[in-house]
């Protein structure tokens, strides 16, 4: 099971490109996969080609309105991983006994 974390950026929309991001997200939320947003990119947890697959579907529904597109991407593969996502916080938090803010 893989992580993959993304940020992807259209270059030349200004400040705020949360539109263009939302859109993104939307590719995110349609794949049924297990996600977690936050403030400067997307977590999701799943196979690699599903995973390839949000990407390539974030560029394409991009493309018409950009010129130039960034994109920042870091996966994770852990053979026997499952329900990475909150267990890598768990963990964190089970050592330091205590929630951290989510």
């Amino acid at each position: 099971m893989f992580l993959m974390e993304f940020s992807i950026t259209p270059m030349g929309h200004g400040e705020s490109v949360s539109s263009c991001v939302a859109r993104c997200v939307d590719i995110v939320e349609q794949s049924g996969l297990d996600y977690r947003l936050h403030a400067m990119g997307t977590v999701v947890e799943g196979e690699l080609e599903p995973l390839l697959r949000i990407l390539q579907q974030s560029f394409e529904i991009l493309r018409p309105d950009c010129d130039r597109i960034s994109c920042s991407v870091k996966f994770d593969y852990r053979r026997a991983g499952k329900d990475r996502l909150d267990g890598k916080v768990a963990s964190v938090e089970r050592k330091l006994g205590r929630d951290l803010k989510k």
